[in-house]
């Protein structure tokens, strides 16, 4: 049996329900970490809800080389305006990928986001979707089909 070694998370059309903190910082959903430009490895949030109380913020760098993408997802008023956070990382945010794209809700306004926060169109989209960032080398293909 192989063995995959890499960090890819896909969410396809999850529902996120954040709890509010007990402190007024805003928390976050994720903390994707990569540590170089050549590492393939990232989060995928395809379609979804984020909701909940208190506030959050989409991600923040755990590593240099952080990437987070949310597509086609609804935002409820709980995601700050800001969105992002670089972390550590202040300063040196051209590693960092976080991206928005066909997002909805309330909280999708993009207009108050960080700078640095990547524009991709649908089409530079799907490289990152399920058949083309994920199952590339065919491997979801694949799988063994087992019937119950």
């Amino acid at each position: 049996m192989d063995v995959i070694t890499s960090k890819i998370v896909t969410l396809k059309n999850c529902r996120i329900n954040v709890l509010g903190r007990f402190s007024d910082s805003a928390g976050f959903v994720t903390a994707q970490g990569r540590s170089s430009s050549d590492d393939p490895d990232g989060f995928v949030f395809e379609g979804g809800f984020l909701g909940g109380n208190g506030k959050v913020n989409l991600g923040r760098a755990w590593q240099p080389y952080s990437r987070v993408i949310f597509h086609k997802t609804y935002f409820s008023s709980i995601v700050t305006p800001h969105g992002w956070s670089a972390w550590h990382y202040a300063g040196n945010e051209s590693g960092i990928t976080y991206v928005e794209v066909d997002c909805g809700g309330p909280g999708a306004d993009t207009s108050n986001r960080v700078s640095w926060m990547k524009k991709l169109n649908t089409s530079e989209i799907e490289q990152f979707s399920l058949a083309s960032f994920i199952n590339k080398d065919g491997w979801v293909d694949n799988l063994p089909i087992q019937s119950s």
